[in-house]
């Protein structure tokens, strides 16, 4: 029996890059902005395809039955856990993970007349996803509230304010915005307020519109507790096919202060999950039988670092039979911990390393040294973990030695993969506060500094992609670090992944270093072929 849902959590809109690259498109083929999509994607035949695409096109080629591999196609961490709190506060939640999918389904839970529609912004720096879930809410159910909260709404109520913001809100066109940076409590009372018909200016924390007026009501700070609002997982196995691959999370905020982020200054505090409490989750995780991987996504899974040791011996002495990968923070290890992750299972890390330079490292106060960085990455690559390295170009003080530098530094360490992005100069950043002393003009995508520019940064990546051979490229657009893992679960190993990410790469190589046309078609149709050949051995 249907019955009537509070809410519906809509997880992760991923616009289909055809529109995301005529989105950017827009802004020129020159642009800082497309020029940093150009990584992601490969030019075959006229046809652009970004790696899943590129990856179920050799798949088909290969004669592979079955659907298309989709990233993203994990649960949606955010969703899930905004549907447990939800119904722990005595309220019918469903989710969507990923809406371009599962419209079907979305659709069918839009007729069982909910009271409100939330959408999640994790992952998102512009409108446009949100907006294009909106039109379709309205097309669908034009009397259902959408709220939309999370990362894009506070970077907007923190970087716009009068008429700025409400043109921003307006834009996406939902009913009501939830400002806190946690939100999970203010969404349950939203919807607790709906229910008995209340007045949407006694719920803290929300902007909505009323008579075309934007209004904002009280602020309230939130302090969930991880504890008392983990996820059991086995709640959601009996209505969704939860996959191989499973993302939690044992911690909220960072430890550290980078001057290029403005997650601890959104997310508050350092709060960590009880070891016992994460040891039930995982039980539940097992309880679904067929999860191969999990995701921890904590900002610095390893910080403190006593505590990560004894959650590496927890995980061994349960045994727990699936894989787990992490971002981990390399200058914070030692032996010890690196062969504990080892024996408890961990197969892969995420490394914000972001510079090789030691006067860079220093003015994004990373707390770190390239000496660390490197012992850490050769005491991984012993013990069988594989490393992907992050790096940003062009940060306030960089120069044409610092960008050698952090080359030479990824040259001699050898990441498994690694990928480098140019800085995006972001209001409420730390490093804004420092405007004066390194003469940073501009924001987003189009800056310059005192000592480089946007464009400037572009070409010293574009250097970087082509004379590194000692790492594997691993682009952002829809291909993640956390597709490793999604793909192990869909049967493809790690030496498979490697072999199509080498090959991948030498035709992203042919679309950035301009080979002429005729030479270009004859070598991307020997890669292909290499490609499809040994996709003939991935199932």
């Amino acid at each position: 029996m249907n019955t009537k849902l509070d809410c519906i959590v809509i997880g992760y809109n991923e616009v289909p890059f055809s529109r995301y690259e005529q989105f950017l498109h827009t802004y020129g083929e020159d642009s800082e902005a497309y020029r940093d999509l150009k990584f992601s994607f490969v030019n075959l035949d006229g046809k652009k395809l970004d790696y899943p695409g590129l990856l179920n096109h050799v798949r088909s080629l290969a004669g592979a039955n079955g659907e298309d591999l989709k990233s993203g196609d994990i649960p949606n961490l955010a969703a899930a856990y905004l549907t447990s709190f939800l119904r722990r506060n005595g309220h019918t939640a469903e989710y969507i993970n990923l809406f371009q999918y599962e419209k079907e389904q979305f659709i069918e839970y839009l007729r069982r007349d909910p009271l409100c529609v939330a959408i999640t912004t994790t992952f998102y720096v512009v409108n446009l996803p949100v907006t294009e879930m909106v039109e379709f809410i309205r097309e669908h159910n034009p009397n259902v509230k959408i709220v939309v909260g999370g990362p894009l709404v506070n970077n907007h109520a923190r970087n716009y304010h009068g008429d700025s913001l409400k043109t921003a809100l307006e834009d996406m066109g939902a009913d009501v915005y939830v400002l806190e940076g946690q939100g999970e409590l203010t969404l349950a009372r939203l919807i607790e307020c709906l229910k008995n018909g209340g007045n949407l200016n006694d719920v803290p924390n929300l902007a909505y519109f009323e008579d075309k007026q934007l209004h904002r009501t009280a602020t309230l700070a939130e302090n969930n507790s991880l504890d008392a609002n983990f996820i059991d997982w086995k709640d959601f196995g009996g209505s969704k096919d939860l996959g191989a691959t499973i993302q939690t999370r044992t911690a909220r905020s960072c430890a550290f202060k980078c001057s290029f982020c403005n997650y601890p200054s959104r997310a508050g505090a350092l709060t960590l999950l009880s070891l016992d409490v994460l040891e039930r989750e995982l039980d539940s995780i097992l309880t679904l039988g067929g999860v191969q991987n999990v995701v921890f996504i904590d900002d610095t899974f390893n910080v403190p670092f006593p505590r990560f040791k004894d959650l590496c011996r927890m995980m061994i002495r349960k045994k727990y039979p699936f894989n787990w990968f992490s971002y981990f923070r390399c200058s914070n290890s030692d032996q010890e911990a690196i062969d504990l992750m080892a024996e408890s299972g961990c197969k892969g890390v995420f490394l914000g390393i972001e510079s090789g330079s030691p006067s860079i490292l220093v003015n994004m106060n990373k707390a770190a040294t390239v000496e660390k960085y490197a012992k850490g990455i050769e005491m991984l690559r012993r013990n069988g973990i594989l490393t992907f390295g992050s790096f940003i170009t062009g940060f306030p003080g960089e120069t044409d030695e610092t960008v050698q530098e952090t080359i030479d530094f990824i040259r001699s360490t050898r990441p498994d993969y690694y990928r480098s992005q140019m800085w995006y100069c972001e209001p409420g950043t730390p490093i804004q506060n420092e405007r004066r002393k390194y003469e940073i003009d501009g924001e987003g995508f189009v800056w310059n500094h005192a000592t480089m520019d946007s464009m400037g940064a572009m070409d010293h990546i574009d250097r970087m992609f082509l004379e590194v051979k000692e790492s594997v490229w691993l682009p952002q657009w829809s291909f993640d670090f956390w597709i490793i893992p999604y793909l192990m679960g869909k049967g493809i190993s790690r030496e498979r992944f490697r072999e199509f990410m080498t090959t991948a790469h030498r035709l992203l190589t042919l679309e950035i270093a301009s080979v002429p046309p005729q030479q270009k078609k004859s070598m991307q149709r020997d890669y292909l072929h290499s490609l499809v050949a040994a996709a003939q051995t991935w199932t």
